[in-house]
């Protein structure tokens, strides 16, 4: 296993903070320039929403891969090379002058952040002892991440009304500088062993193919809907190469994602919810964001303006959660926060066509904004709780794997719903119906969440690695079987 020198922890949280805020902030400030970039680009209409699928396609796809090159090749260096990678890609996007160019920077972009994100969350699990310390840094962690995805509808339509589209992708520049300055200035070095492991390409290939094709599936039914021949051929053959995932890790000797760490309940169930709070999450942003643009008539800026009251909430809501789960346990902040996020939701849900900010809006986002930042903390935590560092890379890439895939499967069926439901209206009863019933579900989903927090997670917390008297990579974790 790799052997860390020693390194700031303070500057360890900022640089893994800053580099999970611009990953964040990239999954949704494209939304909101999406006109005004199909205008400048000439963009098909078809075309227009792969720059926003093939972020998601890339880092959803490669998040697994990238958690285990953390663990094979070191944090700190899969932290830097994935920065210097977005970087990079943020610039050509920023000066692309043609469709494809634009997309490529995209692919790119979620390339890099799938290579820094699970080496970011490594680092701080691999720096902060499990407790009350790695809650709060946890915590810090999950607030910006949060305030990075609400934050990017607000700097997208800033941005795009008064400085041109161009700047959502350069403004990530100076964010990634900041991260990679921090990099030597604390951020611990590693030692690679004498003897390294080789990375399981067999798996990297089923499980890169299966979770690229089940996205790209899901949010190909936006322009070809669930019942398409190409939808079920393409899902259909990602359950094909996850199923040869699965049967490879079992008999593989350095698998890319060791089997047995799903029988801890800790990261069994912690993965299941951030799948289902992400479903819920991303829908919300989504389809409250239309509402405002295509019922309340608002613009860019404006709708983007009117999310800061969620920012705040679910900042408020983490800073809860840590200080719950540092005294508690991560299950004493899932359960009421996801039911909460749920009220919020169905409180959406009586959004009508005469509506406002105040009287629709303003309420229901404090509410299922603090309820979910009650989730997004703990659940973190959970995803890592028992984890010995030598599969923590993998431990992060596969919660940021499960996320990824809850906010696009999630926002994907649920759209297809909201859509069927509206049929060819346009009107605005007819939007706001379809907004509603898509709310409605996202609501169910957490409340779903939460009994699976209630059935799942161990009322207990698991022991410590380190505070075990077996090696690292005999560790059982709490809730395990022997």
């Amino acid at each position: 296993m790799y052997r860390n020198s020693r390194g700031r922890p303070g500057t360890v949280l900022a640089a893994a903070a800053v580099a999970q805020f611009v990953f964040a902030l990239d999954m949704s400030v494209v939304n909101v320039a999406l006109p005004a970039i199909r205008t400048a680009l000439g963009f098909a209409p078809l075309d227009l929403p792969w720059v926003v699928h093939v972020y998601a396609l890339a880092f959803g796809g490669f998040l697994l891969l990238g958690g285990r090159a953390c663990d094979l090749y070191g944090r700190r260096r899969m932290f830097a090379l994935g920065l210097t990678v977005f970087g990079l890609c943020s610039l050509a996007g920023g000066l692309a002058q043609t469709p494809w160019h634009l997309i490529a920077a995209r692919a790119g972009q979620g390339l890099g952040a799938a290579a820094a994100a699970p080496a970011a969350l490594a680092l701080l699990t691999t720096t902060f002892a499990e407790g009350p310390r790695r809650v709060r840094a946890l915590g810090v962690w999950s607030a910006v991440n949060a305030a990075g995805g609400a934050l990017g509808v607000l700097a997208g339509g800033l941005l795009t009304e008064y400085a041109g589209w161009r700047w959502i992708m350069l403004i990530n520049l100076p964010l990634v500088a900041t991260a990679l300055a921090l990099v030597p200035a604390g951020v611990p070095a590693e030692v690679s062993p004498a003897r390294r492991e080789r990375l399981d390409a067999l798996g990297a290939v089923l499980a890169t193919g299966g979770v690229g094709l089940l996205v790209l599936g899901v949010v190909r039914t936006e322009a070809l809907g669930w019942g398409s021949p190409v939808t079920w051929t393409t899902l259909a053959a990602a359950a094909v190469l996850l199923a040869g995932f699965v049967v490879a890790e079992s008999r593989a000797t350095a698998p890319l994602l060791r089997l047995g760490l799903l029988r801890s309940r800790w990261v069994a169930g912690a993965n299941v919810l951030v799948f289902l709070a992400a479903a819920g999450q991303f829908t919300a942003f989504y389809f409250v964001s239309l509402y405002m643009q295509q019922v309340l008539g608002l613009g860019a800026a404006a709708t983007g303006t009117a999310f800061l009251p969620f920012s705040l909430g679910l900042v408020a809501g983490t800073v809860a959660a840590t200080r719950v789960t540092a005294a508690r346990t991560p299950r004493a902040s899932l359960v009421p926060g996801a039911l909460l996020a749920a009220a919020g939701l169905a409180w959406f849900a009586l959004i009508s066509p005469e509506g406002s900010f105040l009287t629709d809006v303003l309420g229901p986002s404090l509410v299922t904004s603090v309820g979910a930042g009650l989730v997004l903390a703990p659940v973190t935590a959970a995803a890592t709780t028992g984890v010995a560092p030598r599969e923590a890379g993998t431990a992060s890439g596969l919660m940021n794997s499960s996320r990824q895939l809850g906010g696009s499967i999630g926002l994907a069926a649920l759209a297809t719903v909201a859509a069927h439901h509206t049929g060819t209206a346009t009107d605005p009863a007819a939007l706001s119906a379809g907004y509603a019933l898509g709310l409605t579900i996202a609501a169910a989903v957490f409340v779903l969440a939460a009994v699976v927090a209630i059935v799942v997670l161990p009322r207990r917390r698991a022991v410590t690695p380190a505070s075990r008297s077996t090696a690292p990579e005999e560790t059982q974790l709490e809730g395990t079987p022997s």
